[in-house]
């Protein structure tokens, strides 16, 4: 398989944490979907930092495995380059699909916009499911974020809002939607603030290079803003990489909170659409 050396990795993070590095390794901040029409969170990531509990552990990456070849070694750190513009060292953190298959126990109804019930669920999926935005059900329907405060919804618990979904044809959303009412994409979609970068907006991560792609390939550090979030305020990204399993998994390769890298215009990742 394809992957850096860990002499590699060491000068990537070497890299990354400049002294404007967010020292904030831990625990993911909870996301929230916004409408287009939502006015931003006026919590900033260094109150955010601050509010969590200093007892949180430091999540540490394992050592990836060794390069065959000092070849290999000097292509991957070239590929990590980038042609592209500079925006500055950004927080990181993941977003998930939760799916209603894992979860069990005690029951609870999601509504629509209309307070329409939608399914009866487990209240721990509906608790997963409205911080997440989105998710699938048991009868393989895909459910999205419509809007907060719903009278007829249970409260999310890491939120205190009330929040209503909508049911999406699977086909076309088998993944979720994102706040520009697209699909979105697990390891290409990032949620944004959009003051900072616009949605549409093509991305390069030197950080995920390189990185194995659960079900096959690797990652070659391109994402695009397709996405928003009531918690991912300035100079954060919130990485959207589907399964549960695939957030474990690449939390692993690079922490929550590590402080990445991030640029605009790089010929490889394509021209943004707006």
């Amino acid at each position: 398989m394809f992957y850096r050396s860990a002499t590699t990795v060491a000068l990537l993070l070497t890299t990354a944490c400049l002294p404007a590095c967010f020292e904030t390794r831990g625990s993911a901040w909870m996301r929230e979907p916004l409408l287009p029409d939502d006015p931003p969170s006026s919590e900033s990531p260094a109150h955010a930092a601050a509010a969590r509990s200093p007892s949180t552990p430091a999540a540490t990456p394992p050592p990836r495995p060794t390069l065959a070849s000092a070849d290999d070694d000097a292509q991957v750190a070239a590929s990590a380059r980038s042609t592209g513009r500079l925006l500055g060292i950004f927080h990181n953190t993941y977003y998930s699909f939760p799916d209603e298959a894992e979860y069990s126990g005690e029951k609870t109804t999601i509504f629509d916009a209309r307070c329409k019930p939608i399914a009866s669920v487990p209240k721990a999926f509906h608790d997963r499911l409205c911080v997440q935005g989105s998710g699938r059900l048991a009868d393989h329907r895909t459910v999205s974020f419509a809007k907060r405060g719903c009278d007829c919804a249970a409260v999310c618990p890491r939120s205190s809002q009330k929040i209503c979904y909508e049911a999406l044809d699977p086909a076309r959303f088998p993944w979720g939607r994102g706040a520009t009412g697209a699909p979105i994409t697990p390891f290409r979609t990032i949620a944004v603030d959009t003051s900072v970068i616009p949605l549409g907006t093509h991305v390069f991560i030197p950080a995920f290079v390189g990185i194995p792609i659960p079900g096959g390939g690797i990652h070659d550090g391109c994402f695009v803003a397709q996405d928003r979030g009531l918690k991912v305020v300035g100079q954060s990204i919130d990485v959207y990489t589907g399964s549960e399993s695939a957030t474990a998994a690449w939390n692993q390769q690079v922490g929550t909170g590590t402080g990445l890298e991030v640029y605009v215009e790089d010929q490889r990742c394509g021209a943004s659409t707006r």
